[in-house]
């Protein structure tokens, strides 16, 4: 066993690695320049009013709306949230705006924050998982397959609440056990402290709290018991201190539906079953930046990833099974409250009334930690000579969980009877086979970080895909500008990629006249058709095409793209 905590040591240092590493090397995407537009206090109405002035702007004067601004304080922040994002809580927001405030708003800097604090999923899920099952094997298996998993890690770099998220559900998640557990006051206030946390990091943490209801109330049976009041106690404070928050989400309704709509364009069912494959095994595997899995331009690869992805999706629900099995009500329905409610949300409107919100795998946090803990928990208990002993119901009012659970580190090793769930397969191969298969999906996680952590852009990146391109492309030129009249959090997108020698200008279809003077060269950046048509065609300038984008997204509708251009360049006659 000492080997194998080892191995699982450096996996969690190959998992740390790949957080920090080349942090500054992925484009900074639309959503990242939106949280730095809250972290300046900034709206984008307010930027977009000031930016459209027709005045070339260098790049540092763009990143005025990208940090902390010296004439406005955290209160703008908040402010800027509740108008226009009132779908993102302000806790993140808040503490990346001291983050910066006090270290800078390098790139680097911007995403050591959310990599930084994606490092207390370990503890947290350690704790969860030891709570769930009494075995420090399985705890440790579940952390390191956490570790590697290529969606924890990339989400670990972007400068979102996300990875913020996974603490505050596993850290509330432990804490409601615990309290389950010792049944004392004090456990119920330390869970109780921990709602608000949750609910101010991000408002589908409602939707955690719901299941963690169901999932007391289904444990309890059918007496009133004081674990009832308790939640309800604890719970109720937890909504009592977020109310504020609703009242906002409440008045900005409109606000929240009209910039989520896109995520109600109708797809096929295959499409959507599609995305929802794809989006299962990131959880693992992921080898493709445009999100294929698999992508090596060969026709085979297609074949392979098909495969994969049935593969991985038939060993989740095999790991879900096979947990509701082997473990006590305890144990499987708190695991399928944690991914149920939150996937059930998503899944049905899509199924009910269209749309793809069910492939937003960002939305689905909670979903990924349930299927990881039941596929670790599954892999250690096949892979070992023990069959895993389930945990004896805790008897009410015991002084400590630890009191009534079986030690399963300390349980004898025992061969797993022949003809099990893998038929005439002797326990000796069943165990050799799902060694490999956990080797398969430790080292896929490690080469997914890997190929990901030398990339510029990855499938995640949507929007701003292709920007290291472009900027390539303009920073070979000695004094260019980039005119545009598209959406400004993808422009700033753009300016983080481009040299300091380059200037941007925001211009109004209408307003543009003439070419401002002292440039070497003068680029369109994704115009609009009137911008490309009305002021230049007709003027003493011809338009040539610089850069054409290969289709991106491609396999997925209605998320793809066809092929577009994205840099015109401006030349005289």
């Amino acid at each position: 066993m000492r080997k194998s905590y080892f191995l699982i040591i450096a996996i969690l240092v190959l998992g740390i690695f790949f957080r920090f590493v080349n942090l500054d090397k992925k484009v900074y995407w639309g959503d990242e320049v939106y949280t730095s537009f809250r972290i300046a206090g900034y709206t984008l109405t307010e930027a977009t009013q000031e930016l459209f002035d027709g005045k070339p702007k260098s790049i540092e004067e763009l990143q005025e709306y990208q940090q902390p601004h010296r004439n406005r304080g955290v209160t703008d922040t908040i402010k800027s949230l509740a108008l226009e994002d009132s779908q993102h809580p302000p806790l993140y927001y808040i503490m990346a705006y001291f983050w910066e405030k006090w270290l800078g708003s390098d790139l680097a800097i911007k995403r050591s924050l959310p990599a930084l604090i994606s490092l207390f999923v370990f503890p947290c899920l350690y704790w969860l998982c030891w709570e769930l099952f009494n075995s420090t094997p399985i705890a440790w298996v579940t952390v390191a397959m956490v570790a590697v998993s290529p969606f924890h890690v990339l989400y670990a770099q972007e400068v979102r609440e996300y990875s913020l998220w996974s603490v505050t559900i596993l850290l509330s998640s432990w804490l409601l056990l615990r309290a389950l557990c010792l049944k004392t006051k004090l456990s119920w206030v330390i869970y109780a402290a921990t709602l608000p946390i949750l609910l101010y990091t991000y408002l589908f943490s409602v939707l955690i709290l719901i299941g963690q209801g169901i999932y007391v109330f289904a444990n309890e049976g059918w007496q009133w018991t004081k674990t009832r009041t308790a939640f309800l106690l604890a719970s109720g404070f937890g909504l009592i201190t977020f109310t504020p928050w609703l009242f906002v989400v409440a008045n900005n309704l409109s606000t929240i539906q009209s910039t989520t709509s896109h995520f109600q364009e109708k797809v096929s069912l295959p499409s959507l079953f599609q995305m929802w494959g794809f989006n299962l095994s990131r959880a693992f595997i992921d080898l493709d930046s445009q999100g294929r899995i698999v992508e090596f331009g060969n026709p085979i690869a297609g074949i392979i990833r098909v495969i994969l992805v049935v593969t991985l999706a038939i060993l989740v629900v095999y790991s879900i099974y096979f947990i509701c099995r082997k473990t006590p009500k305890r144990v499987w329905l708190f695991i399928l409250t944690l991914m149920g409610v939150t996937g059930l949300a998503a899944i049905l409107p899509d199924l009910i009334f269209g749309g793809i919100r069910s492939s937003v795998s960002r939305y689905l946090v909670p979903c990924y930690l349930g299927i990881q803990i039941a596929v670790a928990y599954t892999i250690y208990s096949l892979m070992s000579y023990q069959e895993i002993p389930p945990t004896p119901p805790l008897k009410r009012g015991s002084k400590h969980c630890r009191d009534q659970a079986l030690p399963h580190d300390n349980v004898e090793a025992q061969p797993l009877m022949e003809g099990g769930f893998t038929g005439r397969i002797t326990s000796e191969k069943r165990r050799l086979l799902w060694r490999f298969i956990a080797l398969v999906l430790i080292s896929g996680g490690v080469i997914s970080c890997a190929i990901s952590s030398q990339a510029e852009s990855w499938w995640s990146k949507y929007g701003s895909y292709y920007n290291p391109q472009v900027a390539g492309i303009i920073n070979q030129h000695q004094r260019p500008l980039a005119i545009s009249s598209g959406y400004v959090p993808r422009v700033l997108s753009l300016s983080y990629l481009l040299n300091p020698k380059a200037k941007i200008q925001f211009v109004a279809e209408k307003d543009i006249t003439q070419i401002p003077d002292g440039f070497s060269d003068v680029f369109l950046y994704r115009p609009s058709e009137k911008l490309k048509s009305r002021h230049w065609k007709q003027g003493n300038y011809k338009i040539e095409t610089v850069y054409q984008s290969p289709p991106v997204f491609d396999y997925l509708e209605p998320i793809s793209r066809s092929s577009e251009i994205w840099l015109w360049k401006l030349a005289k006659r």
